[in-house]
């Protein structure tokens, strides 16, 4: 085959090399020079948080809390462990159970036919890493995903701008939180969204045969209405109407940027953690916490999600690397000190109020269990299937290798992980997600061939 020929069947993984590229030259030279954030005006979500959450006297410069932390060394990759397969076999049951063949979209939860950009970027991760761990052949992999590109090329969008926050995955129809129709729809998440994109991006990198199919996604959606000024801007119905809202908080926000990046968007300002951050000390480790409330309602919660996300997706950055450090050594250090196993994220639930956001900090306080609405909810911290597997990945260390030892009786052949184990009574969280089970497939192949955005198929 020619020179010319083999350029040409490499231009997809050309274009993806060269976007990222001067996505993350951009954003390194112009962070150099970036001016501090102006007044927030009324048409965004941040808000200054209270004064009785500030910490007293709060270093000018909190990013400097990092620079004198070590980063953990990374798991070794290139194997895996004899338990493994059968590990990932359990996940994959999950999207083998809960695939609609009608639209090729999948349940956000165990038989239950309603899903978000999220959870759709969750299959898509899933469906990757099943194939790179050999579960299915590539032709299921480009198969399942051509036919959720397809979905997402003709779906129905709120106002025919972007993806609703909520579709049914049987009809592809609009749809609250409850799954029920709803005519106009909910708004948009651009954080959701940004995730798909950034999952898309990888499946374009990994299946070079559907960039066309990437490129009618992209064509059908108006991601331009999601950026302004560097930053992510969500769509959320208010009495008043359409109010755009600027999205995403340390740790999510940086996460969003880089999927973002990826189509050559300007994502300056969200990849700046700076600019909003302030550290509070936990267990003796120090926290990235965003200075901006969450949902206009309590200060924004830290979790584990967007760095573990972060780490089996894209790679670790610098920066991201000693944040996850610290939020990992966290965990741990409660566990030595207490002797309570704990692996926290945001978490469904089995029971009412179904999610909740299990933090390092959250709410003004370390450890806080909060709902949507910002309330406390303690009693269903869960030490999570998901970040035990993400951070024995990653990092490998005896305690994370303890976590999975802990958490792997619960794994269901028939259907699934569930999300894990209350820390009040041991009991299980016998709910049973997309996330959860695409992160332990992520985690798996992440073992044997490293982020997904750098794995040879």
């Amino acid at each position: 085959m020619s020179f010319r020929d083999n350029l040409i069947n490499a231009r997809s993984h050309i274009v993806f090399l060269v976007a990222l590229g001067c996505g993350l030259g951009l954003v390194l030279q112009l962070e150099k020079n970036m001016p501090a954030d102006p007044p927030m005006t009324e048409r965004t979500s941040a808000q200054p948080v209270p004064a009785e959450f500030s910490a007293p006297g709060l270093s000018p410069a909190p990013i400097a809390a990092f620079e004198a932390i070590e980063p953990l060394p990374l798991a070794i990759t290139g194997s895996s462990r004899p338990e493994d397969l059968a590990h990932a076999r359990i996940a994959w049951t999950y999207f083998e159970n809960n695939t609609h063949p009608e639209t090729g979209l999948v349940n956000s939860a165990d038989q239950y036919p309603s899903t978000t950009m999220w959870e759709t970027g969750s299959y898509i991760v899933a469906v990757i890493s099943a194939d790179l761990l050999g579960l299915i052949d590539s032709d299921e992999a480009e198969e399942r995903l051509g036919r959720v590109m397809d979905t997402l090329a003709t779906i129905r969008l709120f106002d025919d701008i972007l993806p609703n926050k909520a579709y049914n995955v049987q009809t592809g129809d609009l749809v609250d939180y409850s799954n029920k129709p709803v005519e106009r729809g909910l708004g948009w998440s651009a954080l959701d969204i940004a995730r798909a994109v950034g999952t898309l991006s990888h499946a374009e990198q990994s299946y070079p045969s559907l960039a066309g199919k990437v490129a009618a996604v992209m064509d059908h959606w108006d991601l331009d209405q999601m950026v302004e000024d560097g930053q992510l801007i969500g769509g959320n119905m208010a009495e008043e109407g359409l109010r755009r809202d600027q999205e995403g908080r340390v740790g999510y926000g940086q996460y969003a940027a880089k999927a973002m990046m990826l189509r050559g968007f300007d994502m300056v300002r969200a990849y700046r953690a700076e600019d909003h951050l302030m550290v509070k000390e936990v267990e003796g480790q120090p926290i990235p916490v965003d200075d901006r409330l969450h949902r206009n309602v309590t200060p924004a919660f830290t979790v584990s999600e967007p760095y573990v996300f972060d780490g089996l997706e894209f790679g670790f950055d610098a920066r991201s690397h000693r944040f996850a450090t610290t939020i990992y050594k966290a965990q741990e250090a409660r566990w030595r000190e207490t002797g309570q196993l704990t692996a926290v994220s945001e978490s469904h639930l089995d029971e009412a109020p179904y999610f909740v956001y299990s933090t390092i900090w959250g709410g003004g306080a370390p450890w806080a269990v909060m709902t949507f609405q910002g309330e406390r909810l303690d009693s269903k911290r869960t030490v999570t299937v998901k970040t035990a597997f993400a951070w024995d990945a990653l990092f490998g260390t005896d305690y994370t290798q303890e976590l999975v030892s802990a958490l792997a009786p619960l794994g269901d052949t028939d259907r699934g992980w569930p999300e894990g184990i209350y820390e009040a009574d041991g009991s299980t969280n016998g709910s049973v997600t997309a996330n959860t089970n695409a992160v332990v497939l992520a985690s798996l192949a992440f073992r044997v061939h490293g982020p997904i955005a750098r794995a040879d198929q």
